[in-house]
């Protein structure tokens, strides 16, 4: 069977391949810690199920309108006004099964053979494959550590030229943690106003915050007519099994996305839309626990690698990813998650993982209990330890 030239051209999302290699070896009796989905370890909340439940149970299980029911699009509106700091009504908001349908949708919709669109490198790896996939030419703008994992403006003026249509950001950033200051973001919308240019705000993990108050580019002057906001469900309610997500578009994409919308999936599920309405409306002390939670578990795993001679660890400000510097063991990423999993039963992600920069850096994810941090740190400290003192002596650190 002969393939489609672009299926050569398309990823995919290294996470769940490591997920299934470390189900490999855990199936043969060795135990695993996992530390490489980008997945909330905590229940859906109870009354977010409930809402599902009952839904269900008064016959919403049939078609919905293609862009999303009207209550869910009014409770995205309302609180996306509150919560992003511009004002946004619900004729501007379009459901979708999970995030990454509104990345395809949007470059599908703006992208033509050779337009260049620049993304994060380090960053999410469906944006480039996806870039690639409708014959764009995607473009990496280096996100790197010595600017504490933001991208620099700077940079990414830089990078324009008469053909970039689309500039990727996101912040908090997968998989760094890092974000993008109030500065950062009004360079980057005047680089935007100036070129004419399309910005997509990947704001999947906004309310994972751990200090400051959230900014979208959006509420910045000039920006909401030329931004879409991706945002979901999946990261604040631990609901990545659920496939609910959904875009905030200026007026001349809200048709594109529907149609796209009509021919792919027709739909999203009705009772996840519901369940949507009271994430939204309900409380949010769940939502607060989990945070807090996540920064006592940031904190762990940052300190604990920073104890390991030879890795530097940021503290990132969002998200629930760690993406240290492992240079000194003298491997790269990609073979030192292999170590780690094969000699240490430890699962990560290589930091090329999510682009070239990454090269010297592994991506752990800390969504998992404290107690199995400490133990990864442990048996991350037994693989690397040796390695660098064989290179540099036992004085590095």
């Amino acid at each position: 069977m002969k393939l489609a030239e672009r299926m050569a051209r398309i990823g995919t999302e290294t996470a769940f391949e490591a997920a299934a290699r470390a189900r490999a070896l855990e199936a043969t009796g060795r135990s695993v810690i996992h530390l490489e989905i980008g997945e909330p370890d905590f229940d859906t909340p109870a009354n977010i199920r409930d809402a599902a439940k009952r839904a269900f149970d008064r016959g919403a299980t049939h078609y919905t309108p293609t862009v999303g029911i009207p209550e869910l699009r009014q409770a995205i509106a309302t609180d996306a006004t509150m919560r992003k700091g511009f004002s946004v009504t619900p004729e501007h908001v379009v459901v979708v099964p999970g995030g990454k349908p509104v990345m395809f949708f949007a470059i599908l919709a703006l992208i033509d053979e050779g337009d260049e669109v620049i993304y994060p490198d380090p960053g999410f790896p469906i944006y480039e494959s996806m870039i690639s996939y409708v014959g764009g030419k995607a473009v990496p703008c280096p996100i790197r550590q010595e600017n504490g994992f933001r991208l620099d403006p700077n940079e990414l003026k830089s990078l324009v030229t008469p053909r970039t249509k689309l500039v990727i950001i996101n912040s908090p950033a997968n998989p760094t943690g890092g974000v993008s200051t109030r500065d950062d973001l009004e360079k980057i919308a005047a680089v935007a106003r100036e070129n004419d240019l399309v910005v997509m705000a990947d704001e999947i993990y906004g309310r994972i915050l751990y200090d400051g108050e959230f900014t979208s580019i959006a509420s910045l002057p000039g920006m909401v007519e030329r931004t879409i906001v991706l945002d979901g469900f999946s990261k604040t309610y631990a609901m990545t099994g659920w496939r609910l997500g959904y875009a905030i578009v200026p007026e001349p994409l809200v048709t594109p996305f529907s149609r796209l919308i009509v021919n792919s999936v027709s739909c999203t599920n009705a009772a996840t839309q519901w369940a949507g309405v009271e994430a939204l409306t309900g409380p949010q002390d769940a939502v607060d626990a989990m945070v807090a939670e996540f920064k006592v578990r940031r904190d762990l795993i940052v300190d604990g690698l920073n104890s390991i001679p030879g890795v530097t660890c940021l503290r990132p400000e969002g998200a629930f990813y760690v993406f240290p510097e492992i240079s000194a063991t003298g491997l790269t990423g990609a073979e030192l998650a292999d170590k780690l999993l094969n000699e240490g039963g430890v699962s990560a992600l290589a930091g090329t993982a999510f682009g070239h920069v990454g090269v010297n850096h592994l991506r752990f994810s800390y969504a998992n209990s404290r107690e199995n941090i400490l133990e990864a740190v442990k048996r991350t400290r037994a693989v690397v330890e040796p390695l660098v003192e064989a290179r540099h002596g036992a004085a590095v650190r």
